[in-house]
């Protein structure tokens, strides 16, 4: 997205908040940077014109099991980012406009978004995850007829000339495969922990030769198991739903922001490649530190923050829960607990509301003073379980369960913390979220004890200050 071009800049200085919409603008770019910002006249409902930016480009979007790009442009108002933008279709010259719920004939989208815009509460990120969303829902385009019988409003799904073929054709993506990059023993335990919990058509373990993780691809060349493939070559992962993430490479630098530094440059060598390969994928870090290097492959991967995730505090959910049922009420009740936050010791925990864990509806419950003796108790049994390979490897077989099942079920994971609670700055932190097959979705936000807000803003603070810190 060029902000640079005379044009672009001559047309900005007329908005009426310009460094506001210049800062909506660069979130944008870095969500969606093959978006174009464009001068264009536009004309309103009483004919006239007014020269305006606009951006154009594709969304995503995936129906009946593969992926499409949809052509948008957004027109933004010299009130921008405080009034909505304009959306529309530019339907191709063989291409028929599906007039529906959230599309008129001529084109013109509307969404809830739209019409509750509140800016700095409503975004153009926002906007168009939400407009994926629906349209993958009721798809707004099909082909024109060809004389030959075609229906002209053959659904989306079937304009073969929209599926996204850069790069070559890209595998089957219908098949339930799964790519693990990092040969260690947390890669052997993820490859182990997924064969024996998820079914999978092909599982790939990809060992990077940077990657100082190591050491058990040989034996599982030796030891063939059924639908494991191994391989050293980055594209072997192609078509992939989910791709796991575990190398690390560390290295002797004294300083710890030079150790993170050096794990920084190595997935600046392989995320970018990995999601090209697998662009409707959602890829689940487990390198560390899990919340910095999250945030750095949403970066560096350009996908949405809904499929970049962290394997982040979801085995300390799991261990909080089965601590509080089992040891501590004796299977009495079936209470869901998380933990939140950092992966360090300002972790916070909330209670579900009692819904079972596909409930999409679930409400976050803040520790209150009556349960917060129950709670230190079982936060004093999680001491000293630590995160070792296996277990890690659980976690991670877990979360992949729920999105290659569409499970709906509630993880505590890594993902985009900014907005959520009150959150302003770009952070990840590991926040309630359910899983399935299009990425997550967080649980709406709650009101915290002071002790445990300071703990997040802690975090926040902490995380956001080290990041800037990072060449990305």
């Amino acid at each position: 997205m060029d902000l640079s071009s005379e044009s672009v800049k001559k047309i900005l200085s007329r908005y009426k908040f310009r460094d506001v919409a210049i800062e909506e603008l660069q979130k944008v770019n870095r969500v969606y940077p093959d978006m174009k910002l464009l001068v264009g006249a536009y004309t309103f409902s009483d004919s006239s014109q007014r020269d305006l930016l606009k951006l154009v480009g594709n969304i995503p979007v995936r129906y009946r099991g593969r992926s499409y790009n949809l052509p948008i442009q957004l027109w933004l108002l010299d009130s921008f980012p405080f009034t909505p933008p304009i959306c529309l279709l530019r339907p191709t010259a063989n291409m028929i406009i599906r007039e529906g719920k959230h599309v008129n004939a001529q084109g013109r989208i509307f969404l809830p978004a739209l019409h509750s815009w509140d800016h700095p509460k409503s975004s153009v990120t926002a906007l168009v995850l939400e407009m994926i969303a629906k349209f993958e829902e009721e798809p707004p385009l099909g082909m024109k007829s060809t004389g030959d019988g075609n229906d002209p409003n053959e659904l989306l799904a079937f304009v073969s000339h929209l599926n996204i073929t850069e790069g070559g054709n890209r595998p089957d993506q219908s098949i339930n495969k799964v790519s693990v990059i990092g040969g260690g023993d947390l890669g052997m335990a993820a490859v182990l922990s997924i064969m024996a919990k998820v079914f999978v058509d092909k599982l790939v373990l990809i060992d990077i030769p940077e990657s100082s993780t190591k050491g058990g691809t040989v034996d599982l060349e030796i030891f063939k198991l059924p639908k494991v493939e191994v391989s050293k070559d980055l594209s072997a992962s192609a078509g992939s739903k989910v791709v796991v993430v575990t190398a690390n490479a560390w290295s002797e630098e004294q300083s710890y922001v030079s150790v993170v530094q050096t794990n920084v440059d190595l997935y600046r060598r392989i995320i970018p490649s990995l999601a090209q390969l697998s662009p409707t994928a959602v890829l689940l870090i487990a390198s560390q530190p899990v919340d910095v290097m999250t945030h750095v492959a949403w970066r560096q991967s350009c996908f949405l923050p809904t499929h970049v995730i962290g394997a982040g505090c979801n085995l300390e959910s799991e261990r909080l829960s089965y601590f509080l049922n089992v040891a501590l009420l004796a299977k009495s009740t079936n209470k869901q607990a998380w933990v939140i936050g950092e992966l360090s010791d300002n972790k916070v925990a909330v209670w579900g509301n009692g819904g079972s864990g596909g409930d999409k509806q679930q409400v976050l419950i803040p520790v209150s003073s009556s349960t917060k003796p129950l709670m230190d108790r079982a936060f004093d049994m999680l001491k000293g379980k630590g995160q070792r390979s296996w277990s890690v490897g659980l976690s991670i077989a877990d979360i992949t369960h729920s999105i290659l099942t569409d499970q709906k079920k509630t993880h505590s994971i890594t993902t985009l913390a900014q907005g959520w609670g009150g959150i302003g700055s770009e952070v990840f932190l590991s926040l309630p979220c359910v899983l399935g097959a299009n990425g997550s979705t967080r649980l709406a936000g709650v009101a915290f004890s002071p002790e445990d807000d300071a703990k997040l803003r802690e975090s926040v603070t902490s995380l956001s200050n080290f990041f800037m810190q990072l060449r990305i």
